[in-house]
């Protein structure tokens, strides 16, 4: 037996790996991103057989993930919420389709947001698709439901999806498991083409064969107690219960428990749809009201039903946006409680500690770019050749070029480039000559970018696209891309460099260039801009390749420039505002900018944009 505390995407990794998990897919993105690397750690650790690889996207993931399945394989693919909507046709259709083997869908829900585009609950998702979904409230739970996820997809032919949220991803839970073994089915895939290739006709038939089996599942999860049930007292009647799903139920546990509140009956949902409606049932006429806790959106509220006794986000009980923390619960339930006339909660939660944080008086810090990183001089160059420019942008850790004035659009992967080809056509449309520069990371233009690019290429857009190679996905924790040719378990795959997908995509003006050295930019960003506005001219790639300081830091940096702010500093503000380096700051003391010598990189850039040369080399 070996015991550990993992993370929770750790948990579920090993829960795949408990259930018999033959392939695992992922592309990166928070808050899923341990979940594959977790995988790749016991597959080496046991010396497993489980293929793993990082996919250039959700949709590649899920549907290599599906393929396994129709081959009898137990699969299994990971990403964030809004990576299934990239997923999103794939998911659909497998709906219909069906599995032979397994297929789970892990989709980390971001309920706040932290570091996501929206709130959106995949379990809307998975109830559009008409595919069941487990909601785990905590690691061991997550690992558990992973495990009875993929026998739950075998059993009943049909994906499911397991829809963790942020704060189970990135909880620990001492874990103890036995050893793991190899899970033994060799690949058989048997030609059924009304079924695989299935034509509009056939899939009406195969919709009906959804249905039927969601309701067998409903019927299954009325009796799965490990993720479904309550505490009523058999006989008993209530004033009022709380029903919960997800993080709310561990939180809304622990808070009854502290306030020794043994009065209010709890309805634990692990598997919000199909719904298990009889248990809900029983729970709802045993209480006069219900009060609703889940996260995003109206899920449970809505197969309730009953909108006079139930309480929640339809009701203006529970706020419609944001992450219901403990805080926010123990706030809800207190107030709904005092409304019903009945006893309320004591002291609000962390209060006192609230007030001593407001004294601090703790100064509002925005994101940015890290010192040294090497979008921040992408960007300062790109603002001094197109200062008139439109600004569209991508997402990653270089969307916090908003912060030196570089981004003026951010949609979603890919919609820089489609963004910067629909601003030129509208512009071009009345005739304007309008400067457009786009940005995207190198992962990001491996995931979405290409196809974006073929059509600005195929419709004559003419704008600069600046692809920021920094050699790695930073964002979600310095994933490999396929321009390194590095695999998921650490081998070498087969490298395809930016130059050549580009050049792929037709693009006939290709530069490469270090953003380091400022001048050369500069003079690639001329030539670029030179080349969009000739009568030939079409869409400028330039690749701004330099490593990011983070994930190569003994070589990203191979030559340290220590600098120093001089006496020559009149405060101009130049520096902290449009370059923005946090090693930067204004010295109180001094009174003028000096250097944070504890974070500063030693890039030596600041001494190059600095107007009146006050910084220098120490």
């Amino acid at each position: 037996m070996k015991q550990e505390i993992l993370l929770g995407n750790e948990a579920i990794a090993l829960g795949l790996l408990e259930g018999g998990c033959q392939v695992m897919t992922s592309y990166p993105g928070t808050p899923s991103s341990e979940i594959l690397p977790g995988v790749v750690r016991l597959v080496k650790e046991y010396g497993l057989s489980t293929y793993t690889e990082w996919s250039t996207n959700e949709k590649v993931a899920l549907d290599i993930a599906f393929a396994a399945s129709v081959a009898g394989k137990r699969a299994a693919c990971s990403m964030k919420q809004v990576g299934l909507n990239v997923a999103a046709d794939s998911l659909m259709s497998s709906a219909y389709l069906g599995t032979v083997g397994s297929l789970v869908i892990i989709s980390c829900d971001d309920p706040g947001p932290h570091s996501s585009q929206t709130e959106q609950d995949t379990r809307l998702m998975a109830r559009l698709a008409k595919v069941p979904v487990f909601d785990p409230s905590s690691p061991q739970e997550a690992r558990e439901m992973a495990k009875e996820a993929l026998e739950l997809s075998e059993r009943f032919k049909i994906p499911v999806v397991l829809r963790p949220a942020i704060r189970v991803c990135h909880a620990r839970q001492n874990i103890q498991w036995d050893e793991l073994k190899d899970y033994q089915r060799e690949a058989e895939f048997q030609k059924d083409p009304l079924r695989w290739a299935a034509t509009p006709k056939f899939r009406l038939k195969l919709h009906g064969e959804l249905n039927a089996k969601l309701k067998e599942i409903q019927q299954y999860f009325e009796v799965l107690d490990r993720f479904n049930f309550h505490d009523l007292e058999p006989g008993k009647t209530y004033p009022f219960g709380i029903v919960a799903g997800g993080v709310p139920y561990a939180a809304i546990k622990d808070i009854l428990a502290e306030e020794g509140r043994e009065d209010i009956p709890l309805l634990k949902v692990g598997t919000p749809f199909p719904f298990p409606e009889r248990l809900a049932q029983e729970f709802m006429d045993a209480c006069q009201k219900v009060l609703v806790l889940e996260e995003t959106d109206t899920v449970i509220e809505y197969f309730l039903r009953d909108k006079v006794k139930v309480l929640g986000r339809l009701s203006g009980h529970v706020p419609s946006q944001g992450e219901l923390v403990p805080e926010v619960i123990h706030s809800v339930v207190d107030k709904t409680l005092r409304e019903l006339g009945l006893p309320g909660f004591g002291q609000a939660l962390d209060q006192e500690v609230n007030s001593v944080i407001e004294q601090l008086e703790l100064p509002i810090r925005r994101p940015t770019l890290c010192p040294g990183c090497p979008h921040r001089a992408s960007f300062f160059t790109i603002r001094k050749i197109q200062p008139k420019a439109i600004f569209t942008s991508d997402i990653g850790c270089y969307t916090l070029g908003l912060n030196l004035g570089g981004v003026d659009t951010c949609l979603d992967m890919g919609a820089a480039i489609t963004m910067a080809a629909g601003f030129y056509h509208a512009f071009s449309q009345d005739g304007k000559e309008q400067p457009i520069v786009a940005t995207i990371g190198d992962s990001t233009f491996f995931h979405s970018g290409t196809a974006g690019l073929l059509n600005a290429v195929y419709n004559k857009a003419k704008f600069i696209l600046v692809i920021l190679d920094n050699e790695t996905t930073a964002m979600t924790g310095m994933q490999p891309t396929p321009g390194l040719g590095i695999r998921a378990d650490g081998s070498q795959g087969n490298q395809i460099t930016l130059e050549r997908a580009v050049e792929g995509c037709g693009v006939d003006f290709i530069r490469v260039v270090d953003p380091y050295d400022m001048k050369a930019m500069r003079n690639v960003l001329k030539e670029a801009a030179s080349y969009v506005k000739s009568p030939d001219g079409g869409v400028a790639v330039v690749i701004a390749r330099h490593p990011c300081v983070i994930a190569y830091r003994d070589t990203a940096i191979p030559e340290k420039r220590p600098v120093v702010v001089t006496e020559k500093c009149l405060e101009c503000n130049f520096c902290l505002e449009r370059f923005e380096c946090p090693a930067l700051y204004h010295d109180q003391e001094l009174g003028r900018t000096s250097v944070n010598k504890v974070i500063c990189a030693e890039c030596g850039l600041c001494i190059e944009i600095c107007p009146k040369g006050a910084i220098t080399e120490a």
